[in-house]
């Protein structure tokens, strides 16, 4: 009887070399697999955020109160709702007061528009103003504090997050802290504008073309809407339109 042959050395090589090809190809298409899902999380993550963090602005704009806050000097008032691009000249050297009376040496921040550029004027004691700061109602307490169910939030950009920010007291002074949230990542500008009662679109909020002697309407004044504009890595551009309440 003749001896059964065996495989030799050179298909042996063979065989473990197509074996290899079968694997790596198993292998690619297994990592594209994850690096996909992983994208997908990634992005649904990102969605997530950006739909709560658009619930909240619209609840804060909608809950909009006329309430005017004290300078954190304490030597006068900042209005209801105001826009960086104000803000340089309502806290450099105004002091505004709810008489109407003002005392003002105040100098321009030389810009029309307010973006997420805008978000880096100095303050009094050093720090940067936010995009927009105002004044909301019904700050719940299901805790039962000693305190006003007003609140004072502010939007701010900072390393490319979406930050808000509150103080625990309406009217603050330069020792308090703020209170930070950051609501989504990847942000690459936060644009505002503000329809005035003529349903014109503003920039700049209070307007800068409303009278000197106005001062105590200034203060007070809201907008009839605010529009929202983000831009994101990776998602693009969206856009609300906020109704104030009242």
């Amino acid at each position: 009887m003749r001896r059964a042959r065996g495989f030799t050395l050179i298909e042996l090589l063979v065989a473990l070399f197509i074996t290899a090809i079968m694997f790596a190809i198993g292998y690619r298409a297994l990592e594209q697999a994850f690096r996909s899902r992983q994208q997908v999380e990634e992005q649904s993550a990102q969605l997530i955020a950006l739909q709560q963090a658009l619930r909240v602005i619209e609840q804060d704009f909608e809950l909009l109160q006329q309430r005017p806050i004290r300078q954190l000097t304490g030597d006068g008032y900042l209005p209801a709702i105001m826009s960086s691009a104000n803000a340089g000249t309502l806290l450099g050297n105004t002091s505004s007061t709810l008489d109407g009376s003002t005392s003002s040496t105040s100098s321009t921040s030389g810009t029309s528009s307010n973006s997420v550029t805008l978000g880096m004027i100095s303050t009094l004691n050093g720090g940067t103003l936010p995009l927009v700061s105002f004044t909301r109602g019904g700050w719940t307490n299901p805790a039962g504090l000693p305190r006003s169910e007003l609140q004072r939030v502010s939007y701010s950009i900072e390393n490319g997050a979406l930050m808000r920010s509150y103080t625990p007291e309406l009217d603050s002074t330069l020792a308090v802290v703020p209170i930070k949230r950051k609501l989504v990542d990847h942000v690459k500008n936060f644009s505002l504008r503000f329809m005035d009662a003529g349903h014109q679109w503003q920039t700049q909020w209070p307007v800068p073309t409303q009278g000197v002697g106005q001062q105590d309407m200034i203060l007070r004044n809201r907008p009839v809407a605010v529009e929202v504009t983000i831009e994101f890595e990776g998602i693009g551009i969206v856009m609300r339109h906020i109704e104030i309440a009242g």
